[in-house]
């Protein structure tokens, strides 16, 4: 897939969190759609979470599992700002136009809708509301219960990102983001095993791109070919691998003998972003001895931290990750 990117739509490219993205991104993964097998644990209690109480997806259901190549962009709007708001999120899907809704359907199932999208298409305002419903329901149950870990992983991925831009501009960025993404010559190229199979070119939707991490997602980069918002490119998240991971994984003996336990434990725990509160809960230690250990392993270059919100998390650095 390739997509023309000048100059006045790379300056205004950006990055933003989506619950709503998540929200979605999880339901293919339930549907066993291009399952990410880091988010295997999650899926687990998820599956347990439904069988326990089943969800009504009746209008969503069918657009996302339809045996085509790709589902009705309106699902995933892209976000108006940088911040992650489900409020703001199913807004923006509830007030896509009804030419949009109906333009997308016929783009994803062709001349005969299926009944879920025929009964869209012939009342666009009240069959977004009632998905709008549904999505809201999905998250509350699925993803609500785990985000502020979500959340975390994903803040903790954009100040990744955006550190990587300020090293090595966009040619940096885009090279780092995913193995099968390429930027180059006002071009961002999707290319790899997946999509040997068939060529495509973006029609870019107005302004800049909208790059957006994602934790319980596909393996693979997403794009939207068609849009009537921005083109958001939605890729998998940094550190998601550690977030599910059950317990405190264990430091080898090598960085035990090198730091002592505690602060070789907190070492490894910091694979996934944490606040001083998860850690001190994780480790069984008080906040203020974790505070102290942090400290060191900070000034050693070995621990960073960043602001999330309200929240301060720390994380591995790169020599942090080497040592381990």
């Amino acid at each position: 897939m390739t997509l023309e990117l000048g100059v006045a739509e790379l300056a205004a490219t950006r990055f933003a969190i989506s619950p709503l993205s998540e929200t979605v991104a999880c339901l293919l993964q339930i549907a066993g759609l291009d399952r990410n097998p880091v988010n295997l644990p999650w899926l687990r209690w998820a599956q347990e979470e439904l069988d326990r109480e089943p969800l009504d997806l009746s209008r969503t259901w069918p657009l996302l599992v339809n045996g085509k190549l790709s589902w009705p962009e309106f699902l995933v709007p892209a976000p108006r700002d940088s911040g992650a708001s489900l409020d703001n999120d199913l807004d923006a899907l509830r007030r896509t136009p009804e030419a949009r809704v109906r333009a997308s359907l016929g783009r994803v199932f062709g001349g005969r809708l299926p009944t879920a999208a025929a009964a869209l298409a012939d009342n666009p305002t009240s069959g977004l509301r009632e998905i709008a419903d549904e999505l809201r329901e999905a998250h509350d149950r699925l993803v609500a219960p785990h985000w502020p870990r979500i959340r975390a992983v994903l803040d903790a991925d954009v100040g990744f990102r955006a550190r990587q831009l300020t090293a090595g501009g966009a040619e940096r960025l885009f090279a780092d983001l995913h193995p099968d993404l390429r930027w180059r010559a006002d071009r961002v190229t999707l290319a790899g095993e997946r999509w040997r199979e068939r060529h495509s070119v973006v029609t870019r939707g107005p302004g800049g791109l909208v790059l957006m991490p994602v934790v319980l997602g596909s393996p693979y980069v997403l794009i939207k070919k068609n849009t009537s918002t921005q083109t958001t490119i939605r890729y998998p998240a940094r550190g998601t691998g550690a977030l599910w991971a059950a317990g405190t994984p264990s430091a080898g003996s090598s960085t035990v003998r090198l730091l002592g336990r505690t602060r070789a434990d907190l070492l490894s725990a910091l694979s996934s972003p944490a606040t001083t509160t998860d850690l001190a809960r994780a480790l069984g230690v008080t906040p203020s001895a974790v505070s102290q250990h942090l400290k060191v392993l900070r000034d050693s270059g070995l621990v960073a931290r960043e602001r999330s919100g309200r929240s301060v998390l720390y994380l591995t650095t790169p020599l942090g990750e080497r040592l381990l």
